[in-house]
Parts: structure tokens; sequence; C-alpha cells
């Protein structure tokens, strides 16, 4: 697992700009892998980035049988997410979708799972009580808000799960925040936050300051300078990762 001072400092980092870093390091298409492929709402975005190891859910808000006699399964999945090591993020699958029965989340379920070592949720169901939740401190990427809970229990946990057309596995590392998120596979973890420092910092270096740099400088000697930044931009990218990016 990632130090937690290492994932701290990824946490200052928006999503895109870690995909940047992954894109360099990775063997996965990186054109369709590890990003979500259908839109999902930040409903806290001023929380900024969120970073944390996958717990996995399963819901059915819509289907009453689930919650007839199941004291004992909703004490087996909390223990499940106290034993799994923190900061984590709860994945939950809606099975309702693409229906909103209910939300799994609100005050109450926020504040234990942050108790818990929880520091958000990404959900393909809904959530409610936000103003709640963000008292709380736990973040949200869902697919709408809603009023109710419905018959909202834990159905199966600690499995493969598919939210928003990606698959997350628990355990996995995820990093989100308002335009999206990112499940980074376990070979990719060593040299994730050095990569993503590099290419942004090779960004600002290069293409960046050379179309900042335009004061006086005429359309055609903009667009020049400009062209010869991408091409550094390249190559310093090719240099730092022998190739193995896109450029």
């Amino acid at each position: 697992m990632i130090s937690h001072a290492e994932l701290l400092e990824l946490k200052r980092w928006n999503t895109p700009s870690v995909y940047n870093g992954w894109e360099q390091i990775t063997c996965h298409d990186t054109g369709s892998e590890g990003f979500n492929l259908e839109p999902a709402t930040d409903f806290m975005p001023f929380m900024g980035s969120m970073v944390g190891y996958a717990v996995t859910l399963v819901i059915e808000p819509g289907n009453r049988a689930h919650v007839t006699g199941n004291e004992g399964t909703i004490k087996q999945y909390r223990e499940y997410v106290a034993s799994v090591p923190g900061p984590k993020i709860v994945v939950v699958q809606d099975l309702d979708k693409p229906v909103i029965y209910g939300s799994f989340w609100g005050e109450v379920n926020s504040n234990l799972h942050h108790a818990l070592g929880c520091v958000g949720t990404i959900t393909d169901g809904g959530i409610r009580d936000t103003s709640e939740m963000n008292n709380a401190g736990f973040k949200a990427l869902a697919r709408a808000l809603c009023v109710g809970h419905a018959w909202s229990t834990p159905v199966m946990w600690n499995c493969e799960v598919e939210v928003f057309g990606r698959k997350v596995r628990p355990g996995q590392l995820i990093h989100a925040d308002k335009h999206g998120f990112l499940v980074i596979p376990d070979e990719d973890h060593d040299k994730l936050l050095e990569a993503t420092r590099f290419m942004d910092s090779n960004e600002c270096k290069t293409m960046i300051s050379a179309a900042r740099n335009s004061t006086g400088k005429s359309t055609g000697q903009i667009i020049e300078e400009f062209e010869n930044a991408v091409e550094d931009f390249k190559k310093a990218a090719r240099s730092k990762f022998a190739g193995r990016g896109e450029w």
C-alpha cells in the first residue's frame, strides 16, 4: 500500500493531473481503462479530491425482501468495513439502476462510515442529506439526489462491483474529484506520485509557459513558440518514462 504521506500528497492534485501521470507509467489502455465511462456528479466539489482504497457494496433499495431479519447482515457488513485499512472509499452498486428508489447514504451512514475510516463514496444510485454529509466531512460522487431511503441495506459486499461503466474490486486505489474517478491498477502504485509531479511540472515549464508568455508577440510567433514547447514537453516525457506514455 502507498504510504499515508504519499496519499496525502496525491490528494493535493486533481484527478486529471493524476491521470496525466498514470498514463506515462501504465501498460493499460489509457483511452478506455481506469476511469468512469458514464457521468458521475460530485456533490461536494468544494472538498477537493479524495483518495482511498475501495470497499465495495451492492444494494437494491427497491426490494423490500432484503430488510427482513437482516440485523446480523448489517453487522457483518460494518465489521467488514471496519476491518479494512484506511483511508477507504465505499463503492456502491445500486441494482435498481436506472430507477432510484432510495439512498443508502444520508446523515447517519455518512457519520458512521466516517468513524470507520471512510472518506467518501462513489455510488451509481442516489444520495440524500447532502448538507449533513458535508458536515460529516464525507464526500460523495453519485448519479442523483433522492428523497427517501426505501429498503436500503447491504445485499452483498467485498465483491467486484460495476459503477458508471467501470468495474471495481475491493482494495483497489481510487482517486476522485469533480471530474470523475480513476481506479489505479496495483502495479502502478509505486511510481504514480512521482509521475504526477513530473507531468504537472513538465506542462508548466513548457506548453503553459509558452502560452502565457505572449506579450508583444505576433500570432505567428506565439504559435511557433508553442509548437516548440509541445516538442520540448514530449521529449521530456519520453526521456523520463522511456517512451511508455503516448509521447
